[in-house]
């Protein structure tokens, strides 16, 4: 049997229920509006903190490079006198001694095509001469093993040389520039009329366009060219500043 409430009666429980669930809707609401202006400072204290940690590691990376460059001459030196050692002090057949010499062919294959884009041309067709030379049955051990080697030492010289020539500046662009190489240091261009210069990124594997270094190029080729003094002052991008 069901007791029934007539319209618009309403017993104080009722009416305290009601009340009590009123006052609990509009706590809800204020919690949501409220927890919603906690997400939005969050997500803004969030992005802050996002761009400050990549300012510090673009930072860190130049300096991270600058090292790795160091490093990356000197472990190929290291890797040069360890291989070189081995196939003097040792007596093998040919067969061991060959995969040797394809692993020292196919390292300095990799280092090429990782190192500054400078005389490509030059320097990808001496690797492909090496590579069709250890297919040949009718070169000794010996002379595909002094190729090899000289071929090492011209990489190893680059770093401590420096000239200037032109060439197509690649990469997508086939423009003729001069360029200036400073060991391993630094590449710079300059298109033929001087109405651009620029440096290669070695980070980022791509030519950067900067009139800064429209001094530093000059002075280059006038030193190349016997016309000016043996010291030269390169710039190089800065790491960005941090902001808090």
């Amino acid at each position: 049997m069901v007791a029934l409430v007539p319209a618009g009666f309403v017993t104080p429980a009722g009416a305290q229920l009601q009340e009590a669930l009123t006052q609990q809707v509009a706590a809800d609401n204020e919690a949501a509006q409220n927890q919603q202006e906690l997400n939005g400072i969050r997500e803004r204290t969030q992005d802050a903190q996002a761009r400050e940690e990549q300012a510090t590691a673009e930072a860190e990376s130049l300096e991270r490079f600058n090292r790795q460059l160091e490093e990356q001459v000197e472990l190929q030196e290291t890797e040069l006198a360890s291989i070189a050692r081995q196939l003097v002090e040792i007596e093998t057949t040919n067969r061991e001694v060959q995969p040797l010499m394809q692993q020292m062919v196919d390292a300095l294959d990799r280092f090429v095509q990782l190192d500054l884009p400078f005389l490509m041309g030059e320097r990808t067709t001496r690797v492909e001469k090496l590579k069709n030379l250890m297919d040949r049955a009718d070169v000794t051990i010996s002379e595909k093993y002094r190729l090899i080697l000289e071929a090492y030492q011209i990489e190893l010289d680059y770093g401590q040389t420096f000239e200037t020539y032109e060439g197509v500046l690649g990469s997508g662009d086939d423009r003729i520039v001069e360029f200036a190489r400073l060991g391993r240091v630094s590449l710079m261009y300059r298109t033929l009329d001087g109405s651009e210069t620029g440096y290669w990124d070695a980070q980022n594997k791509a030519w950067v366009a900067d009139p800064s270094y429209g001094e530093a190029i000059e002075a280059a080729i006038n030193v190349a060219r016997g016309e000016g003094d043996d010291l030269l002052t390169v710039p190089v991008p800065p790491p960005q500043e941090v902001r808090s």
